[in-house]
Order: structure tokens, then C-alpha cells, then sequence
């Protein structure tokens, strides 16, 4: 009768071995899932497309800032004029904009693989000495017509966010 009971708590002991290890692994795991969450997010890029008028400068036009805690790379960008897609943010599409204009405005091409750092902020199109009476083209322009879509991930890559101007 006593050995029945030795291995009634051998068991006992086993399963309650078991039952804690299982325990700790699951509790390991979880906070390894937390821990790299948790720094995805301390890098997590914001980016923002903002169309304004600044007064202080006399500058007009769609600015990209990086609201977020790490740099942003820019994947791929979407430009579309009067709602039909005419490419992506490059010297060819800038052209293609500007030629028709009475002024040509300055602007920041955004190739895939360009990176915006964290609190970066940068004009994509833009005049200076802006006057309202006479610059309304170019505020029509930037404000209600051009759209500038842009698609970027974050250091650990494939989260495809996407940035694009808030509509009039």
C-alpha cells in the first residue's frame, strides 16, 4: 500500500511540474509578443500630407511631416490631378503638373526608398511669397485638385501605410 502512494504523489508532483513549466512558457512568450510590439511601435512613422498657407514665411503649398517616433520610407506615391491618376511624385509627373502654369512652383520629389526621419517636415510643392489675390491658380491647384498619395513602412517593413491630404 505504500508504494502505491509514493507514485500517486510522484505523479502528482510530475503533472504539477509540468503544469507550472507550461505556465512560465506561456507566460514567456507573451511578453516576448509584447516586447516586440511594444518597440514596432516606438519606431512607428506618422506620416502627414497637410495643404496650407503659412504667413509667417509667405509660403504656400502640400507639406509631408513625420509626426511619429521613427523614420518613414517612402515604398511607392500616387499622384492624382482633377481625380485621374497621372504617376507617382517624380521630376516627370512634376513636369507634367507645372508646364500649364503661369509660375512654376518649388518643389521635393519623393522616390521610393527616400526617407523622412522623425519630426522631419518637408514642402512637396510649393510658392513662395504667396499672396492669395495673386496665387488663387496655385492654392486651387494644391488645395482641390492635386493629390499626392503616399504609401510608407516603417524600419521592420510590409505595414503599408498610407498617407494622403485631408480633402477641402
Amino acid at each position: 500500500m505504500g508504494g502505491g502512494s509514493q507514485v500517486n504523489s510522484d505523479t502528482v508532483t510530475a503533472i504539477s511540474a509540468t503544469v507550472i513549466a507550461l505556465g512560465s512558457l506561456w507566460v514567456s512568450i507573451s511578453q516576448t509578443r509584447a516586447t516586440r510590439e511594444h518597440n514596432r511601435q516606438s519606431v512607428r512613422p506618422l506620416l502627414q500630407l497637410r495643404h496650407r498657407k503659412w504667413y509667417d514665411d509667405h509660403k504656400a503649398g502640400l507639406r509631408v511631416i513625420n509626426a511619429g517616433l521613427g523614420p518613414a520610407i517612402v515604398t511607392n506615391t500616387v499622384v492624382r490631378l482633377d481625380g485621374v491618376e497621372i504617376g507617382q511624385w517624380n521630376i516627370e509627373t512634376i513636369d507634367r503638373i507645372t508646364a500649364p502654369l503661369p509660375a512654376r512652383p518649388k518643389t521635393y520629389t519623393l522616390r521610393p526608398g527616400a526617407v523622412v526621419v522623425a519630426g522631419q517636415s518637408i514642402f512637396l510643392f510649393y510658392l513662395e511669397h504667396f499672396s492669395e489675390d495673386e496665387h488663387d491658380w496655385f492654392w486651387d491647384l494644391v488645395a482641390r485638385r492635386l493629390v499626392v498619395e503616399v504609401t510608407y513602412e516603417s524600419l521592420y517593413g510590409g505595414e503599408n501605410f498610407k498617407a494622403v491630404p485631408p480633402t477641402s
